[in-house]
């Protein structure tokens, strides 16, 4: 019985273990190892020539790509805007999604489903028509900037070119990574016991006193949630800085991007990934630490 168990264990966790080592740890093997080689001649990789007692560069091996990174502050000023971005565009994601996914959760159960389905209707079309969408939205000539435009002149104020800015990147990063604070936040807030709202009001609480101290503390794991589902995915994104900004509007991702497909400098490439992997690993366990169910309600 115990070598039957044993098996059925075993053919249970092979498959998924077998899929994170191909896929996951292999990879990451593979760029930890690019990122100690030297760049090609002419991009890529040099040959690594490994001899017994060989630790000189000749070797095609060497630290040369983290001391670079490390000596150069413009990489750290990178890292601080992609984690700016990200981290505003996560509470302004809260800030937007926890008063419609608290609606959702309130509503009648025959309306949640539609609602649910409207909130993940984007997702049936291309990522990138909806960022160009969002370009004709934001052009020059289009009717939402005459509009703003318009309103900066009754101000006195000089117009202002929404497109190829900062204000456009985030106004993609939010549009594409709402529903991925929504959704968490909804599946928390449902599994509320309307109970307690009701007790909270039966010993003198208000509205507000039942929101703050019933409802929010009871929330956080959904926050926490959501917002590594949103703050992770946005610091890698290269896409909507591409399309959406200008040439300041540069990101890790689009660093990385740069770096193996411009340069080819996969060596440095591979040591940026390895930079942000490690600080995604440290977000995500903070974001993991701070989701666990709350247990005591104060």
């Amino acid at each position: 019985m115990q070598t039957s168990g044993r098996l059925v264990k075993w053919l249970i966790s092979a498959p998924p273990l077998v899929f994170l080592l191909i896929f996951f740890a292999a990879p990451s093997l593979i760029m930890i190892f690019t990122s100690f080689r030297l760049p090609g001649e002419f991009g890529g990789l040099a040959p690594v020539h490994v001899l017994p007692g060989d630790v000189s560069e000749d070797s095609g091996l060497t630290i040369e790509t983290y001391q670079f990174f490390f000596s150069d502050f413009i990489y750290f000023e990178v890292f601080l805007k992609s984690f700016t971005v990200a981290a505003l565009t996560t509470v302004i994601c809260i800030a937007m999604a926890y008063p419609l996914a608290l609606l959702i959760a309130r509503s009648e159960k025959k309306f949640r489903n539609l609602m649910i389905m409207l909130v993940v209707l984007p997702f049936a079309s291309n990522f990138l028509i909806r960022i160009y969408a969002w370009m004709i939205i934001l052009g020059p000539e289009s009717a939402f900037s005459h509009m703003i435009n318009n309103v900066l002149a009754v101000f006195g104020m000089a117009p202002v070119t929404l497109l190829f800015s900062p204000f456009a990147v985030l106004i993609g990063m939010i549009y594409v990574h709402l529903p991925f604070m929504i959704l968490p936040l909804y599946t928390n807030l449902e599994k509320h016991d309307p109970i307690l709202l009701d007790a909270a009001q039966d010993l003198g609480a208000n509205h507000w006193q039942r929101f703050w101290y019933v409802t929010w503390p009871q929330s956080l794991p959904g926050i926490f949630s959501g917002s590594a589902l949103v703050f992770i995915p946005v610091l890698g994104m290269f896409a909507i800085p591409d399309i959406l900004g200008g040439t300041g509007d540069i990101m890790i991702g689009n660093l990385i991007k740069d770096q193996f497909l411009g340069t080819r400098d996969w060596p440095f490439g591979s040591t940026l990934s390895i930079m942000l992997t490690l600080a995604v690993l440290c977000i995500a366990g903070l974001f993991s630490w701070l989701a666990k169910p709350v247990t005591r309600i104060t």
